[in-house]
């Protein structure tokens, strides 16, 4: 990496023509966050067949990701504020892509695993040096438009990655999951190597920002447990629909129910293009999106058929611009010095709870035998957290003034 880091000494905003080359790495980037890991849900049949997976170490490829994205906030964090956000991006996606790259040549199970935690430890380094780029790239006028950019590439990665693998990309690469794996990998050195391209706050820091959360800002934790409430919502009724469905005598739906579900994040990211400016930093859109999740949520319970497909493809429009809203907050209530400390703190406690509460469900519907008793805990969660949507303080922070 380069010894220059993206501390801002000097500012040099943007003009209209440079923001679109800006724009489309911002979004590339996005992309990154989530097609490494949306590929192995398709590809994990051919996997285990190759490699003698059971059906938990199957399971793993794309849930130990997900962990990793809690696990690996700090150490992003860290290098934030030792690198800085560029040539900590640069870095978490080239380890993203030998991690991503290495499940591809893996020749036994063992390896597999420790190839995909690298894999989620450098997407989850990448996950708060975004937003904390932002300030160092976008005016602040243009910093909620910014979020939902690389948020937009982020979804339409989901989108994309479970969507396009069998069909597409499988095929053009002989039908070999290994050369599917390293197609969808290697294209990220690419985007790592263009991050270098605008040319602008590449100064020395002048002095090392604190890293690790802090806890005494009551938004560490609320951010992060509304975060949990997004994450739950989108993660564990992907994970369950099928055995909801099948209770429900209508799992011939679930290929639909899937696509639609997924499809609806898409709707939501493009929403959020035109809207970002509008509720980015607002108290009443993270209301209303947190109350339309938890009734599409219920009603996806509680209806059957088709009407509870079409509740769940409402909860997960509703939770995807949740999420967009939330991530976009660091930036706006922050000076740039400490975005990438709360952005990883917000992770840290939004992606622990993203996989442990759909997995402390998963046990409850084991126990009960019950498809219904997971997304139940699920609901109870996110009722819980809910009313944080009122209490949430988004007035920005005020910045302390440098010592004389």
């Amino acid at each position: 990496m380069s010894p220059a880091s993206d501390q801002p000494q000097t500012k040099t905003p943007p003009s209209g023509a440079n923001l679109l080359p800006v724009a489309v790495l911002l979004w590339l980037a996005g992309v990154y966050l989530r097609i490494p890991i949306l590929v192995a849900p398709p590809l994990a049949p051919f996997i285990s067949d190759d490699l003698g997976l059971s059906q938990a170490l199957t399971g793993a490829l794309t849930t130990l990701p997900i962990l990793m994205l809690a696990v690996g906030s700090m150490p992003g964090s860290l290098a934030i504020s030792r690198l800085g956000p560029r040539n900590t991006l640069a870095l978490a996606m080239v380890i993203m892509v030998i991690g991503s790259a290495g499940r591809g040549v893996s020749p036994d199970a063992l390896t597999l695993m420790l190839a995909s935690a690298i894999m989620g430890l450098g997407i989850s380094m990448m996950q708060p040096s975004l937003p904390a780029l932002l300030p160092r790239w976008l005016e602040p006028k243009h910093l909620a438009l910014g979020t939902a950019i690389y948020m937009n590439g982020m979804l339409i990665g989901e989108f994309i990655g479970g969507g396009i693998t069998l069909p597409v990309l499988m095929p053009l690469m002989g039908n070999s999951w290994q050369a599917t794996l390293l197609a969808w990998s290697l294209p990220g050195l690419l985007v790592a190597a263009a991050l270098y391209l605008p040319k602008r706050d590449l100064g020395r820091p002048t002095k090392k920002p604190e890293w690790l959360p802090d806890w005494k800002n009551p938004n560490t934790l609320r951010i992060g447990v509304l975060l949990g409430l997004s994450g739950s919502l989108f993660f564990g009724f992907n994970a369950y629909m099928g055995s909801l469905l099948e209770q429900q005598g209508h799992f011939d739906l679930l290929a639909d129910a899937l696509f639609w579900f997924n499809f609806a994040q898409l709707v939501a990211s493009t929403v959020m293009l035109k809207m970002a400016k509008y509720w980015v930093g607002r108290k009443l859109p993270l209301i209303c999106v947190a109350s339309c999740s938890l009734v599409g949520a219920i009603g996806t319970v509680l209806l059957t058929g088709w009407w509870s497909i079409a509740s769940a493809t409402f909860m997960s429009m509703a939770a995807g611009i949740m999420l967009i809203l939330l991530v976009a907050l660091p930036p706006v209530l922050v000076d740039s010095a400490e975005t990438g400390r709360l952005s990883a703190g917000n992770f840290l406690v939004g992606y622990t709870l993203a996989f442990s509460v759909p997995m402390l469900g998963g046990l409850l519907a084991d126990w009960g035998n019950d498809a219904r008793y997971a997304v139940a805990f699920i609901i109870a969660y996110c009722a819980l957290a809910y009313p944080l949507t009122f209490t949430i303080n988004l007035n920005r922070k005020k910045e302390t003034p440098p010592p004389a």
